[in-house]
């Protein structure tokens, strides 16, 4: 009996054919993934908010300026209305998925008045909405060629420039990908 491969804890790199798409150029970190779906945040997607804004509609006070500017992240077209936090270490929040020993997925206030009083997780991102697909339906895109997965690394998600995530993540699975064309080839 052949096992099921499941991607949680995989980057999902969008093709190039992907230009003018939502995910045109995304790297989306899968916090989720079995038989029934899968669950993404988009890291690589910057927000026009600010870590301020979302803090002021819940009544939470940033201790530092940095925080209140830090920039939040379009996580997916799915609910954009709501806030999840991508963090690591794991923790203990109220509302928290945990993906492996090294990643969770929180969307919880506790944790953004943790951040904002600077005693939350060590590295972290908040992103408004989540990316989210149906049973079956991440598997028949990427046998579209719509997607390349391969394994997660904390350093491009936290700390590798957003606008370079996209090649960095390619480059993680040894692909050029700025190299691979929008065009298929027919015969």
């Amino acid at each position: 009996m052949k096992t099921k491969k499941y991607l949680t804890n995989n980057f999902l790199i969008a093709m190039p054919s992907m230009e003018g798409d939502d995910f045109s150029k995304s790297v989306t970190y899968l916090c989720q993934h079995d038989e029934e779906g899968a669950l993404g945040i988009v890291i690589n997607k910057q927000h026009t908010m600010k870590m301020g804004a979302i803090l002021d509609q819940l009544s939470i006070t940033a201790t530092t300026l940095e925080v209140a500017e830090t920039p939040l992240f379009i996580g997916g077209p799915v609910q954009p209305e709501r806030g999840f936090v991508l963090h690591s270490p794991v923790g203990n929040w109220d509302s928290t998925l945990q993906v492996n020993d090294e990643f969770a997925l929180t969307s919880s206030k506790d944790i953004l008045e943790a951040i904002a009083e600077d005693r939350g997780p060590e590295k972290w991102l908040v992103a408004l909405g989540y990316a989210g697909w149906g049973a079956g339906q991440l598997e028949a895109e990427i046998q579209r060629n719509a997607w390349l997965h391969g394994e997660a690394e904390s350093h491009i998600i936290f700390e590798e420039p957003l606008l370079q995530r996209w090649e960095l993540a390619g480059h993680r699975i040894g692909v050029d990908i700025s190299l691979i064309s929008t065009d298929a080839g027919h015969c």
